[in-house]
Protein backbone atom coordinates (compact mmCIF):
# COMPACT_ATOMS: atom_id res chain seq x y z
CA UNK A 1 0.00 0.00 0.00
CA UNK A 2 1.21 3.49 -0.81
CA UNK A 3 2.52 5.42 2.16
CA UNK A 4 0.52 8.64 1.96
CA UNK A 5 3.47 10.63 3.28
CA UNK A 6 5.89 9.43 0.62
CA UNK A 7 6.17 10.23 -3.06
CA UNK A 8 4.93 7.43 -5.36
CA UNK A 9 7.79 5.12 -6.30
CA UNK A 10 9.02 5.46 -9.84
CA UNK A 11 7.12 8.65 -10.49
CA UNK A 12 8.04 11.02 -13.30
CA UNK A 13 10.31 13.96 -12.57
CA UNK A 14 8.77 17.26 -11.52
CA UNK A 15 10.51 18.99 -14.43
CA UNK A 16 8.93 16.69 -17.03
CA UNK A 17 5.49 17.36 -15.54
CA UNK A 18 5.91 21.11 -15.30
CA UNK A 19 3.25 23.19 -17.04
CA UNK A 20 4.06 26.62 -18.43
CA UNK A 21 2.41 29.30 -20.52
CA UNK A 22 -1.07 30.80 -20.66
CA UNK A 23 -3.86 28.51 -19.45
CA UNK A 24 -7.32 30.14 -19.46
CA UNK A 25 -9.72 28.94 -16.74
CA UNK A 26 -12.45 28.15 -19.26
CA UNK A 27 -15.83 29.69 -18.50
CA UNK A 28 -18.85 27.37 -18.72
CA UNK A 29 -21.90 28.14 -20.89
CA UNK A 30 -25.31 27.00 -19.65
CA UNK A 31 -28.56 26.25 -21.42
CA UNK A 32 -31.91 27.69 -20.33
CA UNK A 33 -32.43 24.76 -17.92
CA UNK A 34 -28.97 25.44 -16.42
CA UNK A 35 -27.43 22.28 -17.85
CA UNK A 36 -23.98 22.61 -19.38
CA UNK A 37 -23.94 23.52 -23.06
CA UNK A 38 -21.19 21.09 -24.02
CA UNK A 39 -21.07 21.99 -27.71
CA UNK A 40 -20.53 25.67 -26.98
CA UNK A 41 -18.03 24.82 -24.25
CA UNK A 42 -15.93 22.70 -26.60
CA UNK A 43 -16.11 25.35 -29.33
CA UNK A 44 -14.85 27.93 -26.83
CA UNK A 45 -12.01 25.62 -25.78
CA UNK A 46 -10.94 25.19 -29.39
CA UNK A 47 -11.02 28.93 -30.03
CA UNK A 48 -8.89 29.65 -26.97
CA UNK A 49 -6.28 27.18 -28.16
CA UNK A 50 -6.40 28.61 -31.68
CA UNK A 51 -5.96 32.12 -30.31
CA UNK A 52 -2.81 31.25 -28.40
CA UNK A 53 -3.56 29.41 -25.18
CA UNK A 54 -0.96 26.79 -24.33
CA UNK A 55 -3.60 24.74 -22.54
CA UNK A 56 -6.87 24.98 -20.65
CA UNK A 57 -7.40 25.20 -16.89
CA UNK A 58 -10.90 23.74 -17.04
CA UNK A 59 -13.23 23.37 -14.06
CA UNK A 60 -11.81 26.21 -12.03
CA UNK A 61 -13.41 29.19 -10.32
CA UNK A 62 -14.20 31.03 -13.56
CA UNK A 63 -15.68 27.76 -14.84
CA UNK A 64 -18.20 27.81 -11.95
CA UNK A 65 -16.92 24.33 -11.15
CA UNK A 66 -18.11 24.47 -7.56
CA UNK A 67 -21.64 25.06 -8.87
CA UNK A 68 -21.44 21.75 -10.77
CA UNK A 69 -22.02 18.38 -9.16
CA UNK A 70 -19.39 15.65 -9.33
CA UNK A 71 -21.06 13.87 -12.23
CA UNK A 72 -21.23 17.06 -14.26
CA UNK A 73 -17.57 17.78 -13.65
CA UNK A 74 -16.58 14.30 -14.73
CA UNK A 75 -18.84 14.36 -17.79
CA UNK A 76 -17.55 17.74 -18.91
CA UNK A 77 -13.96 16.56 -18.79
CA UNK A 78 -14.84 13.35 -20.62
CA UNK A 79 -16.65 15.30 -23.35
CA UNK A 80 -13.68 17.63 -23.87
CA UNK A 81 -11.26 14.72 -24.27
CA UNK A 82 -13.70 12.82 -26.51
CA UNK A 83 -13.90 15.92 -28.72
CA UNK A 84 -10.21 15.52 -29.50
CA UNK A 85 -8.66 18.07 -27.15
CA UNK A 86 -5.62 16.25 -25.77
CA UNK A 87 -5.44 15.52 -22.08
CA UNK A 88 -1.96 17.01 -22.15
CA UNK A 89 -3.54 20.42 -22.73
CA UNK A 90 -5.89 20.17 -19.75
CA UNK A 91 -5.35 21.26 -16.16
CA UNK A 92 -8.70 20.64 -14.42
CA UNK A 93 -9.66 21.77 -10.97
CA UNK A 94 -10.38 18.81 -8.71
CA UNK A 95 -10.78 20.55 -5.37
CA UNK A 96 -13.62 19.64 -3.00
CA UNK A 97 -14.28 19.98 0.74
CA UNK A 98 -14.16 16.21 1.27
CA UNK A 99 -11.16 13.97 0.78
CA UNK A 100 -13.28 11.40 -1.02
CA UNK A 101 -14.68 13.81 -3.59
CA UNK A 102 -11.31 15.44 -4.23
CA UNK A 103 -9.66 12.04 -4.66
CA UNK A 104 -12.48 10.84 -6.94
CA UNK A 105 -12.23 13.86 -9.22
CA UNK A 106 -8.43 13.71 -9.26
CA UNK A 107 -8.33 9.98 -10.02
CA UNK A 108 -10.86 10.44 -12.82
CA UNK A 109 -8.86 13.30 -14.36
CA UNK A 110 -5.57 11.41 -14.20
CA UNK A 111 -7.27 8.46 -15.87
CA UNK A 112 -8.13 10.72 -18.80
CA UNK A 113 -4.48 11.64 -19.25
CA UNK A 114 -4.59 15.26 -18.11
CA UNK A 115 -1.38 17.25 -17.75
CA UNK A 116 -2.08 17.94 -14.09
CA UNK A 117 -4.79 18.98 -11.65
CA UNK A 118 -5.44 22.10 -9.57
CA UNK A 119 -6.31 21.35 -5.94
CA UNK A 120 -8.05 23.86 -3.68
CA UNK A 121 -7.70 23.40 0.08
CA UNK A 122 -10.83 21.94 1.74
CA UNK A 123 -12.82 25.14 1.87
CA UNK A 124 -15.60 24.58 4.41
CA UNK A 125 -13.77 24.52 7.75
CA UNK A 126 -12.02 27.76 8.71
CA UNK A 127 -8.86 28.32 10.71
CA UNK A 128 -7.41 24.99 9.58
CA UNK A 129 -3.74 24.46 10.48
CA UNK A 130 -0.91 23.64 8.10
CA UNK A 131 -0.85 20.19 9.69
CA UNK A 132 -4.48 19.64 8.72
CA UNK A 133 -3.93 20.87 5.16
CA UNK A 134 -0.85 18.67 4.82
CA UNK A 135 -2.87 15.67 5.96
CA UNK A 136 -5.64 16.51 3.47
CA UNK A 137 -3.32 16.81 0.49
CA UNK A 138 -1.38 13.71 1.54
CA UNK A 139 -4.56 11.68 1.81
CA UNK A 140 -5.77 12.78 -1.62
CA UNK A 141 -2.43 11.88 -3.20
CA UNK A 142 -2.38 8.55 -1.41
CA UNK A 143 -5.92 7.62 -2.42
CA UNK A 144 -5.25 8.46 -6.05
CA UNK A 145 -2.09 6.34 -5.89
CA UNK A 146 -1.05 7.06 -9.47
CA UNK A 147 2.49 8.03 -10.44
CA UNK A 148 1.11 10.07 -13.35
CA UNK A 149 -0.43 12.60 -10.97
CA UNK A 150 1.00 16.12 -11.26
CA UNK A 151 -0.63 18.25 -8.57
CA UNK A 152 -0.79 22.04 -8.65
CA UNK A 153 -1.98 23.66 -5.45
CA UNK A 154 -4.63 26.34 -5.90
CA UNK A 155 -4.30 29.27 -3.51
CA UNK A 156 -7.42 31.45 -3.34
CA UNK A 157 -7.88 32.65 0.25
CA UNK A 158 -10.55 35.21 -0.71
CA UNK A 159 -12.83 32.26 -1.48
CA UNK A 160 -11.53 29.51 0.80
CA UNK A 161 -10.19 31.60 3.76
CA UNK A 162 -7.28 29.11 3.72
CA UNK A 163 -3.72 29.55 2.49
CA UNK A 164 -1.20 27.04 1.21
CA UNK A 165 1.49 28.77 3.28
CA UNK A 166 5.05 28.90 1.89
CA UNK A 167 6.23 26.59 4.67
CA UNK A 168 3.47 24.10 3.91
CA UNK A 169 4.24 24.26 0.19
CA UNK A 170 7.85 23.42 0.95
CA UNK A 171 6.79 20.52 3.15
CA UNK A 172 4.58 19.11 0.41
CA UNK A 173 7.32 19.48 -2.21
CA UNK A 174 9.72 17.62 0.07
CA UNK A 175 7.22 14.83 0.79
CA UNK A 176 6.00 14.49 -2.80
CA UNK A 177 8.71 15.95 -5.07
CA UNK A 178 7.46 14.18 -8.19
CA UNK A 179 3.81 14.98 -7.54
CA UNK A 180 3.44 18.47 -6.03
CA UNK A 181 4.94 20.49 -8.87
CA UNK A 182 3.27 23.91 -8.94
CA UNK A 183 0.73 26.40 -7.64
CA UNK A 184 -1.81 28.86 -9.00
CA UNK A 185 -1.97 31.96 -6.84
CA UNK A 186 -5.23 33.93 -6.96
CA UNK A 187 -4.51 35.84 -3.76
CA UNK A 188 -3.06 38.88 -5.48
CA UNK A 189 -0.47 38.94 -2.69
CA UNK A 190 2.73 39.80 -4.54
CA UNK A 191 4.93 39.15 -1.50
CA UNK A 192 3.46 35.63 -1.15
CA UNK A 193 4.08 34.85 -4.81
CA UNK A 194 7.60 36.21 -4.72
CA UNK A 195 8.36 34.17 -1.60
CA UNK A 196 7.42 30.98 -3.43
CA UNK A 197 9.47 31.94 -6.48
CA UNK A 198 12.48 32.73 -4.33
CA UNK A 199 12.32 29.70 -2.06
CA UNK A 200 11.43 27.04 -4.60
CA UNK A 201 13.19 27.52 -7.95
CA UNK A 202 11.67 25.31 -10.63
CA UNK A 203 8.34 25.11 -8.81
CA UNK A 204 5.72 26.20 -11.36
CA UNK A 205 4.02 29.30 -9.98
CA UNK A 206 1.16 30.93 -11.91
CA UNK A 207 -0.26 34.32 -10.94
CA UNK A 208 -3.95 34.66 -11.74
CA UNK A 209 -3.55 38.13 -13.23
CA UNK A 210 -1.79 39.18 -16.42
CA UNK A 211 -1.16 42.49 -14.67
CA UNK A 212 1.40 40.58 -12.56
CA UNK A 213 2.75 38.44 -15.39
CA UNK A 214 5.70 40.55 -16.51
CA UNK A 215 7.14 41.08 -13.04
CA UNK A 216 6.44 37.44 -12.15
CA UNK A 217 8.17 36.09 -15.26
CA UNK A 218 11.26 38.12 -14.39
CA UNK A 219 11.36 36.24 -11.08
CA UNK A 220 10.81 32.80 -12.58
CA UNK A 221 7.03 32.32 -12.85
CA UNK A 222 5.76 29.63 -15.20
CA UNK A 223 2.96 31.64 -16.84
CA UNK A 224 -0.52 32.85 -16.04
CA UNK A 225 -3.98 31.39 -15.35
CA UNK A 226 -6.30 34.37 -15.69
CA UNK A 227 -10.07 34.73 -15.99
CA UNK A 228 -9.66 37.39 -18.68
CA UNK A 229 -7.68 34.95 -20.81
CA UNK A 230 -11.17 33.80 -21.82
CA UNK A 231 -11.62 37.12 -23.62
CA UNK A 232 -8.11 38.48 -24.24
CA UNK A 233 -5.89 35.42 -24.57
CA UNK A 234 -4.06 36.72 -27.66
CA UNK A 235 -2.90 39.84 -25.80
CA UNK A 236 -1.71 37.81 -22.83
CA UNK A 237 0.06 35.31 -25.08
CA UNK A 238 1.92 38.15 -26.81
CA UNK A 239 3.09 39.38 -23.41
CA UNK A 240 4.20 35.88 -22.41
CA UNK A 241 6.12 35.43 -25.65
CA UNK A 242 7.65 38.92 -25.55
CA UNK A 243 8.38 39.45 -21.86
CA UNK A 244 12.14 39.58 -22.49
CA UNK A 245 11.89 41.75 -25.59
CA UNK A 246 11.97 45.49 -26.22
CA UNK A 247 8.17 45.76 -26.34
CA UNK A 248 7.60 44.03 -23.00
CA UNK A 249 6.37 47.13 -21.17
CA UNK A 250 3.98 48.07 -23.97
CA UNK A 251 2.62 44.51 -24.12
CA UNK A 252 2.19 44.56 -20.35
CA UNK A 253 0.29 47.84 -20.51
CA UNK A 254 -2.08 46.49 -23.16
CA UNK A 255 -2.81 43.26 -21.28
CA UNK A 256 -3.20 44.95 -17.90
CA UNK A 257 -5.52 47.63 -19.28
CA UNK A 258 -8.15 45.14 -20.38
CA UNK A 259 -8.06 43.36 -17.04
CA UNK A 260 -8.48 46.63 -15.17
CA UNK A 261 -11.62 47.43 -17.17
CA UNK A 262 -13.21 44.01 -16.55
CA UNK A 263 -12.42 43.64 -12.84
CA UNK A 264 -15.09 45.96 -11.34
CA UNK A 265 -17.88 44.03 -13.07
CA UNK A 266 -17.08 40.66 -11.45
CA UNK A 267 -14.99 38.13 -13.31
CA UNK A 268 -17.54 35.45 -14.14
CA UNK A 269 -20.52 37.57 -15.26
CA UNK A 270 -18.22 40.05 -17.01
CA UNK A 271 -16.38 37.39 -19.00
CA UNK A 272 -19.69 35.92 -20.08
CA UNK A 273 -21.06 39.32 -21.02
CA UNK A 274 -18.07 39.98 -23.26
CA UNK A 275 -18.41 36.61 -24.98
CA UNK A 276 -22.14 37.22 -25.42
CA UNK A 277 -21.52 40.60 -27.05
CA UNK A 278 -18.76 39.35 -29.31
CA UNK A 279 -20.63 36.30 -30.53
CA UNK A 280 -24.10 37.83 -30.53
CA UNK A 281 -25.29 34.97 -28.29
CA UNK A 282 -27.50 36.07 -25.36
CA UNK A 283 -27.24 32.59 -23.83
CA UNK A 284 -23.59 33.25 -22.98
CA UNK A 285 -24.81 35.63 -20.26
CA UNK A 286 -26.30 32.84 -18.17
CA UNK A 287 -24.67 31.94 -14.83
CA UNK A 288 -25.71 29.42 -12.22
CA UNK A 289 -27.28 30.69 -9.01
CA UNK A 290 -26.31 32.08 -6.62
CA UNK A 291 -24.38 34.15 -9.19
CA UNK A 292 -26.32 36.75 -11.16
CA UNK A 293 -25.67 37.84 -14.74
CA UNK A 294 -24.90 41.43 -15.65
CA UNK A 295 -27.94 43.40 -16.74
CA UNK A 296 -28.00 44.93 -20.22
CA UNK A 297 -27.00 48.36 -18.94
CA UNK A 298 -23.88 47.01 -17.22
CA UNK A 299 -23.07 44.88 -20.24
CA UNK A 300 -23.25 47.93 -22.51
CA UNK A 301 -21.07 49.94 -20.11
CA UNK A 302 -18.48 47.19 -20.05
CA UNK A 303 -18.32 46.87 -23.81
CA UNK A 304 -18.10 50.62 -24.22
CA UNK A 305 -15.19 50.73 -21.77
CA UNK A 306 -13.42 47.97 -23.66
CA UNK A 307 -13.97 49.51 -27.09
CA UNK A 308 -10.87 51.79 -27.00
CA UNK A 309 -8.80 48.69 -26.21
CA UNK A 310 -10.09 46.80 -29.23
CA UNK A 311 -13.06 45.19 -27.48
Amino acid sequence: MLDKRQAPAGAKSAQSAKVSGIWPPVTTPFRADLTVDFDRYIAHCRKLLADGAHGLAVLGTTSEANSLDLGERETLLERVVAAGIPGGQLLPGTGAPSIGDAARLTRHAVGLGVRGVLLLPPYYYKGVSDEGLFAFASEVIGRVGDQRLALYLYNFPQMTTLVWSPDLVGRLIKAFPDTVVGLKDSSGDVAYMETLLSRYPGFAVFPSSEALLLSAMKKGAAGCISATANTHVANIRRLYDGWQGPEAEALHKTAAAARAVVQPYGWIPAVKAILSAREGKPDWMRVRPPLVALDEKKKAELMQALAPLGG
